[in-house]
């Protein structure tokens, strides 16, 4: 949309930093214009001056709020996979069904790549620009979140409800097919998010040969 032409007397729109908002809210607001920064023009092409006119701060005011890029990366990446195992307790928490579990586990795992699929992109495109505490806290956590879904399909083996040879390679294969997820799924597609997500568990289920 066109700025309204200026009258005689009206000063020129000077850049400027946005109304009174919260640290937190300013913050958020940073973070989410690095993520879509990162996704369309990569990490190490987007500098802090892009960063600042996305969000309308001029240079050094910038660093009032965010040190740099880095961070903003670190801090992307870290809260995805703080979501994703948030998102993973929350949905085993309402049964002790194994089978029901896994289900909903994948559930939550597809809504999230569906709904957040520049977090998943810069996720797995970034890894390697972290600075080497950031990615081994990074890689922790999605050892951690990879774990819930093996132990999880372990404990169905041993209880005689599913069925596979490698209860590890059954877990990456359902982390795999959801991850890919955030590549294609358009929510004005043939199906809402809810119902790919259910379709998604279908296939969890099968793919741990579920009785």
């Amino acid at each position: 949309m066109k700025d309204e032409p200026q009258g005689p007397h009206e000063r020129p729109h000077r850049p400027s930093e946005p109304g009174p908002t919260s640290p937190a809210d300013r913050r958020t607001g940073i973070r989410l214009a690095a993520l879509r920064l990162f996704a369309v023009q990569g990490y190490r092409a987007t500098t802090m001056t892009d960063i600042g006119a996305a969000v309308g701060i001029r240079g050094p005011s910038l660093y009032k709020h965010v040190a740099s890029k880095h961070e903003l990366l670190a801090e992307i990446m870290t809260g995805t996979m703080e979501q994703l195992i948030a998102d993973n307790i929350a949905a085993v928490a309402g049964t002790d069904d194994v089978r029901e579990q896994l289900r909903r586990s994948v559930e939550a795992h597809i809504r999230y790549h569906a709904r957040h699929r520049l977090e998943a992109f810069v996720g797995n495109r970034e890894i390697g620009n972290l600075e080497q505490r950031d990615q081994d806290r990074v890689l922790s956590r999605r050892s951690d979140y990879e774990r819930r879904y093996r132990e999880l399909i372990e404990r169905g083996v041993a209880e005689g409800v599913f069925d596979v040879r490698s209860a590890r390679i059954a877990s990456y294969s359902i982390l795999d097919m959801g991850i890919g997820v955030a590549s294609w799924f358009n929510e004005g597609g043939e199906f809402s998010v809810d119902q790919l997500a259910y379709q998604y568990g279908d296939m969890a289920l099968r793919i741990v040969n579920a009785g």
